[in-house]
């Protein structure tokens, strides 16, 4: 962002630009259809010529009863302006028209941010579908409006502040390397959201607290997904494809969705029937609760504090179970007890769950 520290310079030049495959917005987008209705949603990390989260919001726009939708880009995202040439009118509206009334935003390999709000959706071509064509059409819409940000669009600037404060719910897909300042804010000013994320940031200090306390969970869908990454990345030996058209792809695993949005599917009880034997689930060398390697193995009579795997968070019910804490490397956080060793070997990071309640319906 404009004015601030060589740190965020440092968290960009990572490469975690990740594009979101339609059909992965889609799948987990329609389990929460009802919550937006009447609402403004923000995707605010959204290049809408690249992005799938406009591109769905927009096409659904009117089925979903949308109040608006914003969405903006970072300044040195490698897909901003990449596709079009764009300009600008003295009233700082965009197009991608030329006229002798606008004048060319940037010159070649200049990234400029910009944000679409859009109040007004209408299938101005007729084909019935919204795809890259139409935004051109939604934006000769005065009730929509495409113009410059001041900054560079980084989430955490004012003027990106300023659009969260405005927006209901956020759905998007952020940098990984910035997750924990993503959420923080979302947190600070107490909105909704639909994110993606790495499985492994429930462990992070950060973010483990917010799932004891039932602030966040996660979403319908988790797993190995491909994304479409910048042309500048290299190549990987695994995980990694170049298309018929050239276009890189990236396969990243243990990806789910963040979330405080409810579904009913979050409150179904695991289905339990092993029987506790204390030789089938030995306790930690160095810590008091039993070592369970696979979330279908949780013994269904057993009320002490167990350890599972992390991938148990996917299917975790806040009233079946209660989350204690983390075996990790025993020092990360006050929730972080120690390794998980058994048997002297120490094992991947557990998380720490008691239960809470029996369900008759388990026999």
């Amino acid at each position: 962002m404009a004015g601030n520290s060589n740190l965020n310079n440092s968290a960009r030049n990572k490469q975690d630009e990740f594009y979101t495959q339609l059909s992965l917005v889609e799948s987990e987008l329609k389990h929460y259809r009802h919550h937006f209705k009447g609402k403004t949603v923000l995707c605010n990390c959204d290049d809408p010529y690249e992005s799938n989260f406009f591109k769905y919001f927009a096409m659904n726009f009117n089925a979903l009863g949308l109040k608006k939708l914003i969405t903006t880009c970072y300044a040195t995202s490698p897909v901003t302006g990449k596709e079009f040439q764009y300009f600008v009118d003295k009233g700082g509206q965009l197009s991608f028209i030329p006229s002798e009334s606008n004048t060319p935003v940037q010159e070649e390999n200049v990234r400029k941010p910009y944000k679409v709000e859009i109040t007004d959706v209408t299938d101005e071509n007729g084909d019935g579908r919204i795809d890259l064509t139409d935004v051109e059409y939604l934006m000769r819409n005065k009730k929509n409006t495409m113009t410059l940000l001041d900054g560079d669009g980084d989430f955490r600037s004012p003027e990106c502040v300023e659009l969260l404060k405005e927006a209901d719910v956020v759905v998007t897909n952020p940098p990984f390397s910035l997750f924990r300042d993503y959420v923080a804010l979302l947190m600070k000013y107490a909105k909704q959201f639909l994110i993606i994320g790495n499985l492994n940031a429930v462990k992070y200090k950060e973010i483990l607290p917010l799932f004891m306390t039932d602030k966040i969970w996660l979403g319908c869908n988790s797993g190995h997904y491909w994304f479409k990454v910048p042309d500048n990345y290299e190549e990987k030996k695994t995980d990694f494809k170049i298309d018929e058209n050239g276009q890189k792809w990236r396969r990243m695993g243990n990806i789910c969705w963040y979330t405080n949005l409810d579904t009913e599917r979050r409150h179904e009880d695991m289905t339990l029937f092993r029987q506790y034997d204390p030789l089938n689930y030995p306790k930690y060398d160095n810590y008091d609760a039993i070592e369970v390697s696979k979330t279908a193995d949780i013994p269904c009579d057993y009320y002490g504090v167990i350890g599972v795997p992390i991938t148990f968070m996917t299917k975790h019910n806040p009233e079946q179970f209660s989350i204690v804490g983390v075996l990790n490397s025993g020092s990360a956080n006050k929730y972080d007890f120690a390794k998980a060793i058994l048997n002297g070997k120490q094992l991947y990071a557990r998380v720490l769950i008691q239960r809470k309640q029996v369900n008759t319906n388990e026999n």
